[in-house]
């Protein structure tokens, strides 16, 4: 039976065996990766972008989510190409989101970065009203964040993963074998921003984002 499946990262899906390569999956599964950990510095660049002023941005992690140490390489490496500090908060659990919260204020942060993970979008409401209630610029990795109030999101648009799910599943039901496929990277990927939020933070956008993002959250 040819399986089909929509994986969240790359690294995660060749280390564990899913897949031999992205090139040729091998065995009975091919996917989407979304390649969200490519796409952590773009993030911070964009924060960055949206609070020039801040010489200090927090960094939210679940250190039990796999890709957990690459990311803190990838944000560390940009937030020093960009001359910025970085505090690392670690959550993986809810508990631990409200402590890491309380814990903003001591670390003088003037942004927070919420790295991507499955569990954060699972807790994305908690995490969100959060954010307002200390009034701390976000971003996030996905506008399933953004659709709740969160401020801004930059990451591979499910919509658009979902189509591409649905072009292999024909392929396959037509004979193709998962083995022969190759995991396909996201075709689309969107910035959100919810203009809302930015109004409750008394946060000014920068035109040049403005532009840039493909949604304005009304």
């Amino acid at each position: 039976m040819s399986l089909r499946l929509l994986l969240p990262n790359e690294p995660p899906i060749v280390k564990i065996g899913l897949v031999a390569s992205l090139n040729r999956p091998g065995g009975n599964v091919t996917g989407i990766a979304f390649l969200s950990l490519a796409l952590e510095p773009k993030r911070l660049g964009f924060l960055h972008e949206l609070v020039p002023q801040t010489a200090d941005i927090a960094v939210l992690l679940n250190p039990t989510f796999p890709d957990s140490a690459d990311q803190l390489l990838e944000v560390q490496e940009a937030a020093r190409t960009i001359g910025l500090g970085v505090a690392i908060l670690h959550a993986s659990d809810s508990v631990g989101i409200e402590a890491a919260f309380e814990s903003l204020a001591e670390r003088h942060a003037g942004a927070l970065l919420v790295g991507t993970d499955p569990f954060y979008i699972s807790q994305r409401k908690q995490i969100v009203a959060l954010a307002a209630r200390h009034r701390i610029p976000t971003m996030y990795d996905g506008r399933d964040f953004t659709e709740v109030g969160g401020l801004i999101s930059y990451g591979a648009s499910f919509a658009d993963a979902v189509r591409q799910v649905g072009v292999y599943t024909g392929r396959i039901l037509k004979g193709e074998k998962p083995a022969e496929l190759p995991v396909l990277q996201p075709t689309k990927i969107e910035m959100v921003i919810n203009l809302k939020t930015a109004k409750a933070l008394n946060l000014k956008l920068p035109q040049s984002l403005v532009v840039a993002a493909d949604e304005v959250i009304e």
